[in-house]
This record gives structure tokens, C-alpha cells and sequence, in this order.
């Protein structure tokens, strides 16, 4: 199944919850349909909101030390797990469901084209809000959905190889940049290490788990199992140390890893500290929230016109 035939299941049976709840009270309170309507609603939204925080409470007892420069007061604490709370509805509950992978290509673009690839339990849809910024910079770039949805992550190089043959010769380009949220980071890692690195200027992953994450411990299928981490301070499984393991350091150095001292899936949340790699953190971000966030956008988009940049200064010099 699909994450977006899943997600559409999820959505409807939270309307047959509301439903429900709406209903008992009608027949048992007296509401009328207003106030019917606006408990069972509310009470679905109220437990999706449980679900984030605890989310953020099972992190936090996994958490790595926040650095006092990216530690948070408690009224920017709160505006994260809001952000957090609406971002995961509005991708969950609208952008995913009804998203399709999709090409856009701008002729005559002086930047590399860009992939993106989404992490675990996700689609297409998480780049909603990172794709009308390529948009706005005529910058090429495609989505893909990796599937399926619980497969092992080495099974999903073929899909990534696929997708960037094909872009990069929509966009007549030699290479290209991945962006990639979450999983997405190790798909892209594995992708590489089989298919080589030519093709890559750069890779972007955001919140990826390199050394595992506990949480991974709740997941289902091939791929939770393969970021499972064993302890705060235990060691990463057997499949990301292989992953590691059979990485040059060239391919490392095409790496930006950019991740949040508050994430509230990864943890701990240095785990996305990757050496050889070139790490950017921040704070008050949480997981779903870094394909949303403006900071982490606005990141994102620094580092596709660095690549730019440096490849039109490459070319400058060349024609000396």
C-alpha cells in the first residue's frame, strides 16, 4: 500500500471518529450541530496534538545535550510544537494524500536540477512548501515516491536512479543536487555508494538519522529496522555501520547535513552528525516542520545557489 492510499484510510477513518463523537453528543448531551460538530473535530485534532507531544517527550529521553547557544525558552518551545502540531496536519491531512510525483524543468537554468526525496512514512507531497521556491528561482527539480512504503532502504537506489537519469537529461545536466528529508538522507547515501557520486554535486539530507535514532524502535517494516539505534550511547545497527562503511571520503564531502537540536523523532539528535560531512544545526525546529520552516528553507536554498555559484566561478576561471 502507498503512503497515500494509507494516509487516505487514516483520514477517513478519523472522519468516522469525529462522526462518532459528534453523535454521542447530540444523543447524550444535547448539543446541537455546531457544537456536535466542533467536539468531534476537535477531539481528533486533540489527540493528533497528544501524539506530537509525546513524540517530543519520547525524544527528549533520548536527547543528545542541546548546546546552550540553541537551547530555547519556553514560549519559543511552545511556538515549535505548534508549528510542529499544524505541519504535520497540513502535510498528513491535505499535501500527501493527494500529492503525485512531479518534473519541472526551466530551460536555460544556470543551476544544477534538484531532487527531492522524502523520508520515512512520507511521499512526494512533504516538498509542498520547498517546491514553489525552485519554482520561484526557475530552478528544475522532480519528486518521487519511494515505494514500498516499509521496504528495505537499499531497494529503493533503483527508484533514486531512475529518477535522476531521468531529470538530469529533462534538464540537459550532468549533475545534479539531492535534497533529502529524513530517511530520504539514507536512501540517497545507499543510492550513491552503489551508483557512484559523479552524478552528485551535492547532497542536502535534513533531520536524517546517520547513526540511528531510538525511535526507530516503534517503527514498522524493513526500513524502521535499519535506522534502529540501541541506546542514547549504544551503538547503530548493523546496517547503517555497513552503510558507513562502505562510503569514501569523496562521497562525504558532497555532503551537507542540516539538522535540528530539537528534533522530535531523531534522537539523539547529534545522530544526524555525519563526519566527513559538512553539519549545520539549529534549534526550535522540530521533525516534520524542516520542510516547512522558513529558516530551514531559506538554508536549503543558501546551499543550491552556493553550488551554483561555485560552478559558474569553475567555469569562469576555465575560460581565462
Amino acid at each position: 500500500m502507498s503512503s497515500r492510499i494509507l494516509l487516505r484510510w487514516l483520514l477517513v477513518v478519523q472522519a468516522l471518529a469525529a462522526l462518532g463523537i459528534g453523535a454521542a453528543g447530540m444523543h447524550w448531551l444535547g448539543m446541537n450541530g455546531w457544537q456536535a460538530a466542533a467536539l468531534g473535530l476537535g477531539s481528533v485534532a486533540l489527540v493528533r496534538l497528544l501524539i506530537n507531544t509525546n513524540n517530543f517527550l519520547m525524544a527528549t529521553r533520548a536527547a543528545s545535550p542541546t548546546p546552550p547557544e540553541y537551547r530555547i525558552a519556553p514560549g519559543a518551545a511552545l511556538r515549535m510544537v505548534w508549528e510542529e502540531f499544524s505541519t504535520s496536519m497540513l502535510m498528513t491531512s491535505w499535501h500527501m494524500p493527494r500529492a503525485r510525483a512531479h518534473t519541472r524543468i526551466y530551460p536555460g537554468s544556470t543551476s544544477p536540477p534538484v531532487l527531492l526525496v522524502h523520508g520515512y512514512g512520507c511521499n512526494s507531497g512533504y516538498w509542498a512548501h520547498l517546491a514553489p521556491r525552485l519554482d520561484a528561482a526557475h530552478i528544475s527539480h522532480a519528486t518521487l515516491d519511494l515505494e514500498p512504503l516499509t521496504g528495505d532502504i537499499d531497494g529503493y537506489a533503483a527508484r533514486i536512479e531512475e529518477a535522476a537519469q531521468q531529470l538530469c537529461a529533462q534538464a540537459g545536466a550532468a549533475q545534479l543536487i539531492v535534497v533529502a528529508h529524513s530517511m530520504g538522507g539514507l536512501a540517497a547515501r545507499a543510492w550513491m555508494r552503489t551508483h557512484g557520486v559523479e552524478r552528485v554535486a551535492r547532497l542536502i539530507t535534513l533531520g536524517t538519522p546517520h547513526h540511528g535514532t531510538c525511535l526507530a524502535a516503534f517503527g514498522l517494516g524493513i526500513n524502521a529496522g535499519q535506522m534502529r539505534r540501541m541506546g542514547v550511547a549504544g551503538p547503530e545497527c548493523a546496517w547503517l555501520g555497513a552503510l558507513a562503511g562502505g562510503e569514501a571520503p569523496e562521497l562525504r564531502a558532497r555532503i551537507v547535513s542540516l539538522y535540528s537540536h530539537h528534533d522530535n523523532i531523531i534522537a539523539p539528535q547529534t545522530s544526524s552528525e555525519l563526519p566527513g560531512a559538512r553539519n549545520l544545526a539549529l534549534g526550535g525546529v522540530g521533525h516534520v516542520a524542516l520542510g516547512r520552516n522558513p529558516r530551514v528553507l531559506a538554508m536549503v536554498m543558501s546551499e543550491i545557489e552556493a553550488v551554483r555559484s561555485d560552478r559558474a566561478a569553475t567555469a569562469a576561471m576555465h575560460h581565462q
